[in-house]
């Protein structure tokens, strides 16, 4: 037999078989290697947007701190109402705004006139603004021990599931609640009521122009006056541009004062993320009264089921 005989023979089917199976073997590899590969750059981007995400909470924290120095490092009857200031923290640029919760409507404090006014400014007719009023205000008013709850058969004529809830607003995602308010009305009043000022009044320093147009007896030459002069106008004012609102009309801040923070970080990315804090010279610098950062779309909503006539 010669060497060629002896390393050469024809080839089997099982030769074909392994040659298949290596085949299989290396597209499964391949797989393997893909499949890890998408896994690590989804672990590599998650990773980053929790670090931006944790980085974020820093520094609203961080700009919340300063805006509340801010405000006590000044005694309370020259605390200023309104102010802005920017930082660079880390690997990115912040900006921040602070105003009082003075220049919103209070939900809670506020007069059937001024609430009326905010609807009419917001382009409800006239009758149609009162009847809202009259609901919110029945919304935040504990009916009478004894007595039938008329503002309850509203909700039950209007086929809701629960009634007012008989005592101040939570919160203002609740005006959403109150029976009658068209969705959309309510959607155009949101940024301009609270229920964080603790004031029948509102600031005019610092009020949005919708604001101030939802004043008694405002009309629209009054209004155009009022912008033009209140630049000028100071806490010793005697508010006489203001004519019959001048009872509702006030230069001095609250405790509570929205912040608003903006972050862009140096890859390019942007958020924004708002507050409400309570400065009230206790043990404690600031309290947090409401968060929103910025994938929050509207004000939270409460549980229906919590909201009974006659209480909270």
């Amino acid at each position: 037999m010669t060497a060629r005989q002896i390393f050469t023979h024809p080839p089997s089917h099982r030769d074909g078989f392994i040659v298949v199976a290596v085949l299989w073997m290396l597209s499964a590899l391949a797989a393997l290697a893909s499949v890890y590969s998408v896994y690590v750059a989804n672990t590599v981007m998650t990773v980053a947007v929790n670090d931006d995400a944790l980085e974020t909470e820093a520094l609203v924290s961080a700009s919340l701190e300063l805006a509340a120095y801010q405000l006590t490092a000044t005694p309370s009857d020259e605390r200023p109402t309104r102010g802005r200031f920017a930082y660079r923290m880390g690997r990115a640029g912040i900006a921040v705004e602070f105003c009082s919760e003075a220049a919103r409507i209070d939900l809670n404090l506020a007069s059937k006139e001024l609430l009326a006014g905010l609807f009419a400014a917001l382009g409800a007719t006239s009758g149609d603004a009162a009847q809202y009023a009259d609901r919110i205000i029945g919304w935040r008013t504990r009916p009478a021990a004894g007595s039938p709850d008329a503002e309850e058969s509203f909700y039950r004529a209007a086929g809701l599931n629960y009634g007012p809830r008989g005592a101040p607003f939570a919160h203002v995602g609740e005006l959403s609640l109150v029976v009658g308010l068209p969705p959309a009305l309510v959607e155009r009043a949101l940024p301009f009521v609270t229920v964080y000022s603790g004031r029948a009044e509102v600031n005019v320093l610092d009020a949005a122009p919708e604001v101030i147009a939802a004043l008694p007896g405002m009309t629209p030459e009054r209004l155009n006056l009022v912008l033009a002069e209140r630049p000028a106008l100071n806490r010793r004012s005697q508010m006489t541009i203001f004519g019959e609102a001048r009872n509702v009309a006030t230069t001095e801040g609250s405790k509570a004062t929205r912040v608003t923070v903006r972050i862009r970080f140096d890859n390019g990315r942007r958020t924004a993320a708002g507050a409400v804090i309570l400065i009230d010279d206790g043990d404690e610098p600031f309290r947090i009264l409401s968060w929103q950062n910025e994938m929050d779309a509207r004000p939270p909503m409460p549980d229906v089921g919590l909201v009974r006539s006659g209480g909270a």
